[in-house]
């Protein structure tokens, strides 16, 4: 189901991360008493009444700062504005109504997005809401008191939200051509692979403007069927500030990856894989997106014997968990091995929907336990009843056994690499859940 995102933004020092943290139910923001303060992870998937949702913090917007760090800043939450499906706008009640908090908001209608004023830090509603009544002045609907910090009014913030969204925010797109994000550090040749792979089809198609300004979904046809590419465009004038170039690139990657069935993970062969490639690949990972890994830009690195296969090593050793991932080297500049790019689309795509039936499943899991005894503790053996394939999409599996905690964590991998090694699965996580089953007293856990 699709989840719809919820960005907060505001100026800087308002409690944003704060509201952040609270929501997601961890400390996953920086929270300081310093403006452009916030540099750490900034979204979070979180639920309310059984909805799920994708929660962006943004960094403090200050609308006519000459700043080179705010006015990045003040960019980045506009990329969140664009992306998101309903913008919490936030103010501080203390500070009281200010110039900036009249600019943001004109800034937020021309968005013509929903938006929800929050009014922050009202820790006693019968002293502040005198106070809360003066953001009337914006114009721009009803302030919505809270306090992030004592988590006082959030539930009914959330159920502003939920009010904001039409009901087919959460239903699934009904359209089965492969949706491909594209998604990198900027400056990794994005948008010269979709250039590449449109032109050298020839098709003519409309662009169809996607979630966040610089996406755009293209369809493109190649072997008489249609794929559509989520372009994620990286910054287009450069930047000294790296930390906020790394947070335009997640923010993108986050919007692009929640819509696409297949994600494609670019790496500059020129700067190798770093620690920023990781976290991008990272968030495909969590979602159990496919996942395949193209290096650009192959044209111009200079080749001795094995460089493709060294490479390779180096990938797989940095990028661990997308061990099942397969890694194809392109140039989007000469065209050298793009098209081959549809072929590993295509695998991904079918090792993602592909389901194993139960007796299949259970005789791979049977001969892996002789091969293997499963792990013991205090003289208790793990025993392993039966597994069965629950969903796709990644392919999900349940494994019933006598006692869940005898399952360590690197015999669950064996299972998981005797299953690859058995149906493939190139392209696409697997999860394993482990439940527990008594013999004779019916079910125990869930």
């Amino acid at each position: 189901m699709k989840k719809p995102m919820i960005a907060i933004v505001g100026r800087p020092n308002v409690g944003k991360s704060t509201l952040f943290n609270a929501l997601a139910g961890e400390r996953i923001s920086i929270v300081k008493d310093t403006p452009g303060v916030t540099r750490d992870r900034i979204y979070a998937d979180i639920s309310w009444l059984d909805k799920n949702y994708t929660l962006v913090d943004t960094g403090g917007i200050e609308p006519e700062s000459k700043d080179i760090i705010l006015s990045q800043m003040r960019e980045q939450a506009q990329i969140a504005i664009d992306a998101a499906d309903v913008i919490l706008f936030m103010t501080d009640v203390r500070q009281g109504l200010v110039d900036s908090d009249a600019k943001v908001a004109d800034l937020l209608r021309r968005s013509r997005k929903p938006v929800l004023l929050v009014v922050n830090k009202v820790d006693h509603f019968d002293k502040n809401m005198p106070d809360v009544y003066e953001f009337y002045n914006l114009g721009i609907g009803d302030p919505i008191p809270i306090s992030a910090v004592s988590k006082m009014g959030l539930g009914e913030l959330l159920d502003e939200v939920a009010k904001k969204l039409p009901e087919d925010s959460f239903m699934e797109e009904e359209d089965d051509r492969p949706r491909v994000a594209i998604v990198g550090k900027p400056n990794v040749g994005k948008s010269s692979i979709i250039n590449r792979l449109f032109g050298e089809n020839r098709v003519i198609v409309s662009d169809i403007a996607g979630t966040t300004r610089d996406a755009i979904d293209t369809n493109i046809r190649y072997n008489e069927k249609d794929y559509v590419f989520i372009d994620t465009a990286g910054i287009r004038r450069k930047s000294k500030i790296k930390e906020e170039l790394e947070r335009f690139s997640i923010i993108r990657a986050v919007a692009a990856v929640e819509r696409a069935d297949v994600v494609v993970v670019v790496i500059d062969a020129t700067e190798g894989v770093t620690e920023q490639d990781a976290k991008i690949a990272g968030i495909a990972h969590d979602r159990g997106k496919g996942i395949l890994i193209a290096v650009n830009k192959w044209d111009v690195v200079e080749k001795e014997t094995n460089t493709s296969k060294k490479y390779t090593e180096k990938i797989r050793q940095i990028l661990s968990f997308l061990s099942y991932a397969e890694v194809v080297f392109i140039s989007a500049k000469t065209g050298q091995r793009m098209t081959k790019l549809f072929d590993y689309i295509d695998v991904v795509i079918q090792n993602q929907n592909l389901r194993i039936a139960t007796g299949v499943l259970n005789e791979i899991i049977s001969e892996a336990t002789v091969l293997q005894q499963p792990p013991s503790d205090r003289g208790k053996r793990l025993k392993i009843y039966y597994a069965t394939q629950v969903s796709v999409k990644p392919p999900t599996f349940v494994i019933f056994v006598n006692n869940k905690k005898l399952m360590h964590f690197s015999y669950l991998r064996y299972l998981e690499n005797k299953l690859r090694e058995a149906f493939g699965f190139s392209g696409t996580p697997l999860r394993l859940f482990v439940r527990e089953r008594k013999e004779k007293n019916g079910w125990n856990g869930s």
